[in-house]
């Protein structure tokens, strides 16, 4: 099994942590990645989209002019989508973007994504982030101690004082263990997990 250091709020060492190979060591597998990360950005369209056809644009039912004599193109309709005003043509339409990926899929590329952090060691484990109070500039000092500009903070279960303390920070998004997800790890350089939330997260990965 792999192991990875764990270090305190203050950035020292404290102990090792052993990761299940099958979750944060396995083969990369770019092409699901890729696909999983379509699939939630698909999922986030919302599909308003709407313009007017020829037969909803108000107006028509008579000629524009007179069939023969003018010198110009026969004309039906002045709603036609050659004319200006005139609805148009294949335009979009409300739709639903989304679309299917199979459950062993979606396991299979979360842990490609973590495994893309672990081994470019982009990943760092914290046996606990437990602050005193809300305090945006205090955890900014945490994040400094740990060298942190652009992270994704996975926490494993609920934390007020650290998700308040995070939320005006722009390049910081604060996780819990059971939102984790392909897009965000991915999204963000650097990987930041509790051993509570590597816990629960193996235990719904490693079976």
């Amino acid at each position: 099994m792999a192991k990875i250091a764990v270090f305190d709020i203050n950035c020292k060492q404290v102990s090792e942590k052993e990761l299940v190979d099958a979750v944060f060591n396995t083969e990369v597998k770019e092409y699901l990645l890729h696909d999983m990360v379509r699939y939630q950005l698909a999922a986030r369209r919302q599909g308003t989209a709407k313009v007017k056809g020829r037969s909803e644009v108000r107006g028509g039912g008579k000629k524009p002019y007179r069939q023969k004599g003018t010198g110009n193109a026969r004309q039906g309709t002045p709603t036609a989508p050659n004319h200006v005003g005139g609805g148009v043509a294949f335009g979009p339409t409300p739709r639903d973007y989304s679309f299917k990926l199979n459950r062993k899929v979606k396991q299979s590329a979360l842990k490609s994504a973590l495994s893309v952090r672990f081994k470019n060691e982009c990943m760092t484990v914290v046996n606990a982030l437990d602050l005193e109070k809300i305090s945006t500039k205090g955890f900014a000092e945490v994040l400094k101690r740990f060298e942190l500009e652009k992270a994704l903070i996975v926490i494993d279960e609920s934390n007020q004082n650290l998700e308040l303390s995070a939320r005006n920070l722009p390049f910081v998004k604060v996780l819990r263990a059971e939102g984790v997800n392909v897009y965000d790890i991915l999204k963000y350089p650097r990987l930041v997990m509790t051993e509570a939330a590597i816990d629960r997260i193996e235990g719904a990965l490693a079976k």
